[in-house]
């Protein structure tokens, strides 16, 4: 393949790794920022930050990949999916699997230097974000084990700081869990009359007519357990004003998939965005004003 074959080909494999789309960075990052600030008490070492958000990125697009691999043969039936390059034939399978595991070794390279721990728990962190696209086909609500995926960043980063993994580094990754099943349920209502189409499976399937109550309820337990979180932590007045502010935003939430209608459901997953940074900044606040 010629230079200028492959360059004309750079925008395909962006948009398969979504680098074009970093909604998905932003929801594995914002947990894993929570978690590197608790352990550290404020800002982490710089090196653990580079390699955590790096690695963020890194593993995000291996996991893109990886799904859309998984996908090959039914996203061309959704009409969400059906111009993704692996449906539509612009990047070939194999190449598919190659671009995962290079993007999986980057990732790998980067905690090399972290001490042993966090090298141990990046194999299970591995093989959750390698496995997970292919839960949706017999787990009822895969997005739970999504929620563990995008949050394995969460025990690792306790470890590469304090080299443990105490016990509110689990609550924060059970918090995950609940925020992942709420903002992806949000995300499957936009795709559940083609989910039901091809059967994969999915929480907004599961849930059926109460899944707008289910999405508000496991905002109540993420809120819920990052309140624990708080206290565990000793954190402060500005850290659970925070979580206030992001109740609030839950609530908006509400407001917008109550109705059931995709592109408001679809509104809702995007902003989901501002409810992990508000998270953050009442955390980054807090430990600046409040420690």
């Amino acid at each position: 393949m010629t230079s200028a074959a492959f360059s004309s080909r750079i925008p395909d494999f962006i948009r398969l790794a979504r680098l074009d789309r970093p909604i998905g960075i932003l929801l594995l990052m914002w947990p894993t920022l929570w978690a590197l600030w608790i352990a550290a008490d404020g800002l982490p070492p710089a090196y653990v930050l580079f390699a955590f958000v790096l690695g963020t990125v890194l593993m995000r697009s291996a996991g893109c990949v990886i799904n859309d691999y998984a996908d090959r043969n039914f996203d061309g039936h959704v009409e969400r999916t059906r111009n993704r390059p692996l449906a539509t034939g612009a990047i070939r399978p194999g190449e598919a699997l190659v671009y995962a595991a290079g993007l999986s070794l980057l990732a790998l390279l980067l905690v090399l230097p972290l001490n042993k721990l966090v090298l141990v728990l990046s194999v299970p962190a591995l093989f959750l974000a390698g496995s997970y696209p292919f839960t949706k086909r017999f787990l009822a609500i895969p997005q739970a084990y999504l929620g563990i995926a995008f949050g394995f960043g969460i025990p690792m980063g306790f470890a590469a700081v304090q080299g443990s993994v105490p016990a509110v580094a689990w609550v924060m990754l059970l918090a995950n869990v609940f925020w992942a099943i709420a903002y992806d349920t949000e995300y499957a209502m936009v795709d559940r009359p083609d989910d039901l189409k091809i059967g994969i499976k999915s929480a907004a399937i599961t849930f059926g007519r109460f899944d707008v109550l289910a999405v508000m309820v496991c905002y109540a337990i993420t809120l819920g357990l990052l309140a624990l979180v708080g206290s565990l932590a000793g954190l402060g007045l500005f850290y659970f004003a925070g979580l206030l502010a992001a109740g609030g935003i839950a609530i908006y939430h509400y407001t917008l998939i109550r109705d059931r209608d995709r592109p408001r459901c679809f509104k809702a997953f995007l902003h989901n965005n501002w409810l992990g940074a508000t998270i953050f900044a009442g955390l980054v606040i807090d430990r600046v004003f409040g420690g």
